[in-house]
């Protein structure tokens, strides 16, 4: 899925555009559409995004995963590949299982349960995320600088190419 570009950027260090590989296959539920949909909004529109020793941005940023590695291909605005990150998965894959064990929780407690049930596995849903979000700071270490809430959007990103693939 392609972002919008957002065009009225002042500060060079962020992204601009982001993009999902469409060719792993679609979300399986209306729920992963929405996420997804809102990561990309949110991220596009406030972001904090520096390639470390690689020309300023803005950037485009394409994610995808091949043979079990998250791609990370940042462009300039006119296609110029700044640089190109692959992750290994293998780090994520206990968080992401039980992020999406916990999503999962949380989308039937929103329909059946009281407030307090559905804060409850909110709470647990929002701890498993900051562990992934800070995991991808670590993991991003040296190659790109990205605050908390970049890194936030950014895995709920990497779990919906999780979710596709």
């Amino acid at each position: 899925m392609t972002s919008k570009v957002k065009t009225d950027v002042k500060d060079p260090n962020r992204l601009i555009a982001v993009n999902l590989d469409e060719s792993i296959g679609a979300l399986p539920n209306p729920d992963a559409e929405h996420e997804r949909k809102v990561a990309i909004y949110d991220l596009v529109e406030e972001n904090s995004f520096e390639v470390i020793d690689k020309a300023s941005g803005p950037y485009i940023l394409n994610l995808s995963i091949f043979e079990k590695r998250l791609i990370l291909q940042v462009t300039l605005e006119d296609g110029a590949v700044v640089t190109i990150i692959g992750l290994s998965l293998s780090p994520f894959r206990r968080i992401i299982k039980e992020y999406f064990m916990m999503c999962d929780s949380y989308f039937k407690a929103i329909r059946n349960s009281t407030p307090s049930q559905i804060e409850t596995v909110d709470m647990a849903r929002r701890g498993l995320h900051n562990d992934g979000s800070e995991l991808l700071i670590e993991r991003l270490e040296g190659k790109v600088k990205i605050d908390f809430n970049t890194a936030r959007r950014l895995f709920t990103l990497i779990c919906v190419l999780h979710w596709r693939g």
